[in-house]
C-alpha cells in the first residue's frame, strides 16, 4: 500500500468513480418510447418532495428547504426528465 494514500481516500475515490459512471449512464439514456417517457416523468418528480413547512396555529415555525441539490445525480435526473417531457411534447402523447 502506498504510504501517501490512506484507505479512506481510496474509498472516496472509488465512490467518485461510481458516481461519475452513474452520471454518464443517466446522461446516455435515450428516450425513444412514449410509455418509457411517461414512466420517467412519473418516477422523477418535477420538484423536490422533501421541502416542508412546519406550522403551529397558522404560524410558521420552521422551513426545511428542498435537499435535492445534495443528491449527486440531481442534475442528470432533471435533464432526463426534461428529455422525456420534450419527447412526449414532440410526439403529442
Amino acid at each position: 500500500m502506498n504510504m501517501t494514500t490512506s484507505p479512506h481516500s481510496q474509498s472516496s475515490e472509488s465512490s467518485l468513480v461510481i458516481l461519475d459512471w452513474l452520471r454518464h449512464r443517466i446522461t446516455q439514456i435515450e428516450v425513444k418510447n412514449p410509455r418509457i417517457a411517461q414512466i420517467i416523468c412519473q418516477l422523477i418528480p418535477p420538484s423536490c418532495p422533501f421541502a416542508r413547512t412546519i406550522k403551529l396555529f397558522n404560524k410558521t415555525l420552521l422551513v426545511i428547504p428542498p435537499l435535492c441539490h445534495i443528491n449527486p445525480v440531481y442534475e442528470e435526473l432533471m435533464e432526463l426528465r426534461f428529455r422525456a417531457l420534450v419527447f412526449l411534447s414532440e410526439t403529442n402523447c
